[in-house]
């Protein structure tokens, strides 16, 4: 039986951040040539309605989750020059802001850790994909 306070430190919002870092330098290390990744479709599909490039082959999936992780280790600044996009999202959630705070934050940090773990698995399986590539066994 695992201790409340192991279970709390693998659910930390920082490791859940660190451990994502973590997973996209290993996944830049280990692509060396990313062009290579270039026209290979991806097998998930990924909102990217909403992305200013497509998300349709690994090369563009590859860019986007660097470019998170350079967002999120640099500062929230990038966060402003997104605003004026997500407007029409923000619309959709002024019914939250009306919740009680503790409910809207467990709210968004659920959201977080899983968004966080998704894009951690696709940065791990877009390693693995670029190591079938060029035929080097995992």
């Amino acid at each position: 039986m695992q201790s409340a306070e192991s279970k709390s430190k693998r659910n930390s919002l920082v490791l859940a951040l660190r451990r994502y870092s973590s997973v996209v330098s290993d996944m830049e290390k280990t692509i060396l040539l990313p062009s290579l990744l270039r026209d290979v479709p991806s097998d998930e599909v990924w909102d990217c309605e909403s992305a200013e490039e497509s998300c349709s082959d690994l090369y563009s999936n590859y860019l986007m989750l660097k470019a998170i992780r350079n967002m999120m280790e640099s500062s929230l600044s990038h966060l402003d020059d997104h605003k004026a996009k997500n407007n029409t999202l923000n619309k959709t959630l002024e019914p939250l802001l009306d919740t009680d705070p503790e409910v809207l934050f467990r709210f968004h940090l659920t959201g977080l850790f899983s968004v966080m773990s998704d894009l951690t698995k696709k940065s791990q399986s877009l390693t693995e994909k670029y190591m079938d590539i060029i035929g080097v066994a995992n």
